[in-house]
C-alpha cells in the first residue's frame, strides 16, 4: 500500500512542506499515485528522506546534498568543506562563551568589545567617541583591540575635551584654534606611545579605503562641523594629514 505523504514524511521526522520542497527541487522523486491519485510513497523514498535529513544535520545544504546524491565521489569534499565550517562556528560560539563569562564577572556595555569596553569604563567618553571607537575597533579588526585599549586607559576628562565636547556648531575661529592648540600636544603624546601596531593596520588598498570611508562617514554623522575643524587641525598639528 506504501504511506502517504504526511505520513512518510512523519516517519522521516520532517514537514508535509519539506518533502513537497524536495520534490519540487528535484532532490526526492515523486512517487508512483494510486488509482485515486493519492501518491504512494514505498522504503526507497523513506530512506532517501533519511538520508537528506542526515546530511541537513551535518551541516550540508540542500544543494551540496544534491551533489552528492548524485555523484558520491563528492562526498569527501563537500564533507571537508563542512567540518572547516564547523570547527569555525564551534571556535566562535567558544569565543562567546567565554565573553558571557567575562560579561558576568565584570558587567560593562556591550556597544564595544569587552576588553575595549573595560578600558573605556574610566575613560569618560562622550557617546560621539564611543560611537566611533565602535566603528573604529569594528573595521580594524581584532589584532589593534590592545592599542585601542591603551588609547582608552591614557585619556583624561581635561578641561578641554569638557570644552571640546559641548562645542556648539557655530564656535568662532578663536575658540577652535585653541582648543586643537591645547588638545593636539596630549593626542601627540598618546599617539607616541601607543602606535598602532603593523599587524593592526589595514594591509590592502582596499582594506585602507574601507577603514578611512567608515571612519570619516562615522565622524561626519558623529560630531559637528566646529568640532570637526578642531579634529582636522589637531590631526594638521600633529601630522597625520
Amino acid at each position: 500500500m506504501g504511506w502517504s505523504t504526511r505520513e512518510v514524511a512523519k516517519l522521516a521526522g520532517t514537514t508535509l512542506r519539506t518533502v513537497r520542497h524536495y520534490h519540487d527541487i528535484g532532490l526526492l522523486e515523486e512517487p508512483e499515485r494510486l488509482p485515486n491519485g493519492y501518491k504512494s510513497y514505498r522504503t526507497a523514498h523513506l530512506v532517501r528522506l533519511l538520508e537528506i535529513r542526515r546530511l541537513t544535520r551535518l551541516g550540508l545544504s540542500l544543494s551540496a546534498i544534491a551533489a552528492v546524491l548524485q555523484d558520491s565521489a563528492d562526498l569527501e569534499e563537500t564533507l571537508d568543506g563542512v567540518q572547516a565550517d564547523l570547527a569555525e562556528t564551534i571556535a566562535q560560539l567558544q569565543l562567546a562563551q567565554e565573553e558571557i563569562a567575562q560579561l558576568r564577572r565584570t558587567p560593562t556595555d556591550t556597544d564595544l568589545p569587552f576588553d575595549i569596553s573595560v578600558a573605556a569604563k574610566n575613560a569618560e567618553l562622550s557617546d560621539a567617541d564611543r560611537s566611533l571607537y565602535a566603528v573604529i575597533t569594528q573595521v580594524a579588526g581584532d589584532q589593534g583591540h590592545d592599542h585601542w585599549s591603551a588609547l582608552l586607559k591614557g585619556v583624561p576628562r581635561t578641561p578641554a575635551a569638557e570644552e571640546f565636547d559641548a562645542l556648539p556648531a557655530d564656535a568662532d575661529e578663536e575658540t577652535r584654534s585653541r582648543l586643537a592648540e591645547q588638545m593636539a600636544p596630549h593626542t601627540a603624546d598618546l599617539l607616541a606611545k601607543h602606535p598602532l601596531p603593523a599587524d593592526a593596520r589595514p594591509r590592502s588598498i582596499r582594506e585602507q579605503s574601507t577603514f578611512a570611508r567608515a571612519v570619516i562617514e562615522a565622524m561626519m554623522d558623529l560630531y559637528n562641523p566646529a568640532q570637526l575643524d578642531v579634529i582636522a587641525r589637531i590631526w594638521r598639528a600633529i601630522g597625520i594629514v
